[in-house]
């Protein structure tokens, strides 16, 4: 899995690219915990996100409350057919915000 972030004032986007899964997904959740603590909104890409798995939810999740805690707001971008499946599935897509 590769991780683009880029910082704009309190916003970070992070693009996702490969798999999140339960051996890369804590690498997504460390990126996350480096933000400087006045980041209040984030917006993940996942155009390039092939796979996630229930690890990878779980950081997606906190990420939410993170985001929520902060008075701020967390968007998914452009995620992928599959990836969608699994958010309408687990009904995540009716708690995060997403940008097709």
């Amino acid at each position: 899995m590769n991780l683009t972030t880029t910082l704009d004032g309190n916003q970070a986007t992070i693009a996702i690219e490969g798999k999140l899964s339960v051996a890369t997904s804590p690498d997504l959740e460390k990126e996350i915990s480096s933000l400087p603590a006045t980041v209040s909104d984030f917006t993940l890409d996942l155009s390039d996100l092939e796979y996630i798995s229930s690890a990878g939810l779980r950081v997606l999740v906190s990420t939410q409350k993170l985001a929520t805690s902060r008075g701020g707001s967390m968007t998914l971008v452009h995620p992928r057919d599959e990836v969608m499946d699994v958010f309408e599935m687990t009904g995540l897509s009716d708690i995060f915000t997403i940008q097709r």
